[in-house]
């Protein structure tokens, strides 16, 4: 396979596409397979619908027309042109990866970044194998900074992403205890995540590390640092108030986030040390953080009826199960509801994590809690403000039967229990 060639195929078309019911006419369409699929039964779709070139790795969906283009792996031919594509535009690159946080810090990145720069980050969180490559091809000529978030739920993941992505600095948010089921343990977590740290050292490049967590500092011995976070560290961000919305501190200036839980202030200080670094003034790091408002059930602030509503139920582990409980419990308000559901990816330590949150609740008495999911519903508790619900159904019954009114309210789940459907019944 000539990677320069299709490097100019590339250049020429009007992008890369992985899915045929979104089709651009003249792009570059790569037929991935996977365990329910096959790319390359699409090939003549793509090619009918305006595709340029279809990259497939099935002789028998080849033409000899020059339409399509016939290589080993599909996948592998997408993420070598990703990386080739990378090395031809040679802009900085920041990645950033971390059990929690790692949308939202790279989020507040871009803000506070595209300030300063034409930035490209990644959508969403399309941040594994095949979400890295197309974010760095979603990258041009214009692109001044590339922000590329790193997920992985395996050892060796954030090394192969790292080759691809070629990163000049680099962020990791936090460990915590989270793909268990993959990792095995946190310290397979720590070994894992660090792999970005371990390129950016074999390649003598910068990484950016929050003062306030021990481990970071720890991983991070004999890395070219810049710190962040604390009095002594390069870039002092101070916490003003967690009470409603963030409210910080930094050069004088104080910056009213949109974002709420104190657990956040770590993403805050982060994407306001970066900005600094490369010279983005405090007025518009202010700017880029103030126009930041959280999305698709992140840390959103929601008013319903007489009903306050805090829906983080985008995703969940048990680090950032409990971070959201501590902070909740901190919370003003008198009539305090818990809506939790399963948190997945635990693997064998999923029955002690879900009981060490039960636990937890018995024991701190800070407002009425239902729990669903079918790991919450076999914990043990005896305690009178916690009700436990298989399914969702279930759940549905008893909220139905006894709506909140002028409750301060917590959602908080994996993404697979939807618990957003709460919103429908209130």
């Amino acid at each position: 396979m000539n990677i320069a060639l299709l490097h100019k195929h590339f250049l020429n078309s009007s992008g890369v596409c992985t899915d045929t019911r979104k089709i651009s006419r003249g792009c570059v369409f790569f037929a991935l397979r996977g365990e329910n699929f096959n790319g390359n039964l699409f090939a003549q779709e793509a090619l009918d619908k305006g595709a340029a070139k279809v990259i497939v790795d099935e002789e028998a969906f080849h033409k000899n027309t020059g339409e399509t283009i016939l290589v080993e792996n599909v996948l592998l031919a997408l993420q070598q042109l990703a990386r080739f594509h990378r090395e031809f535009l040679g802009l900085p690159i920041i990645s950033l990866t971390g059990s929690n946080g790692k949308t939202t810090s790279k989020e507040l990145i871009n803000a506070v970044l595209s300030q300063k720069f034409k930035t490209v980050a990644t959508l969403g969180n399309l941040n594994n194998h095949i979400g890295v490559p197309l974010t760095l091809l979603a990258m041009n000529k214009e692109t001044k900074f590339g922000i590329v978030e790193m997920g992985a739920n395996h050892l060796g993941e954030i090394k192969m992403l790292s080759e691809i992505a070629e990163p000049d600095y680099g962020y990791i948010t936090n460990f915590g205890k989270a793909h268990l089921e993959g990792f095995g343990s946190i310290e397979g977590v720590i070994q894992g995540k660090t792999e970005l740290y371990q390129f950016l050292k074999k390649h003598k490049k910068k990484l950016f590390v929050n003062a306030n967590d021990p481990k970071q500092l720890a991983n991070s011995e004999g890395i070219d640092r810049i710190t962040f976070g604390t009095p002594q560290s390069d870039f002092d961000v101070k916490l003003v108030d967690s009470t409603h919305h963030l409210l910080v501190q930094f050069k004088g200036k104080q910056i009213q986030s949109n974002l709420v839980g104190a657990y956040n202030f770590a993403n805050l200080s982060a994407a306001i040390a970066i900005g600094a670094y490369f010279k983005v003034s405090p007025e518009k790091i202010k700017i880029g953080i103030e126009g930041y408002v959280p999305s698709n059930n992140r840390s959103q602030l929601i008013a319903k009826g007489t009903n306050t509503i805090l829906m983080d139920a985008y995703n969940a582990n048990p680090t950032s199960m409990m971070a959201a409980l501590e902070n909740f419990k901190q919370a003003k308000g008198e009539n305090k509801i818990m809506f939790l559901g399963d948190m997945f990816e635990l693997g064998r330590e999923a029955e002690t994590e879900h009981q060490n949150i039960v636990d937890f609740l018995a024991e701190n008495s800070f407002g009425n809690v239902f729990l669903v999911g079918s790991n919450f519903f076999k914990t043990r508790s005896n305690a009178s403000h916690i009700k436990q619900f298989e399914t969702f159904d279930g759940l549905k019954t008893s909220i139905e039967s006894n709506l909140p009114k002028n409750a301060t309210i917590l959602i908080k789940a994996s993404r697979g229990m939807a618990l957003e459907r709460i919103l429908d019944i209130l």
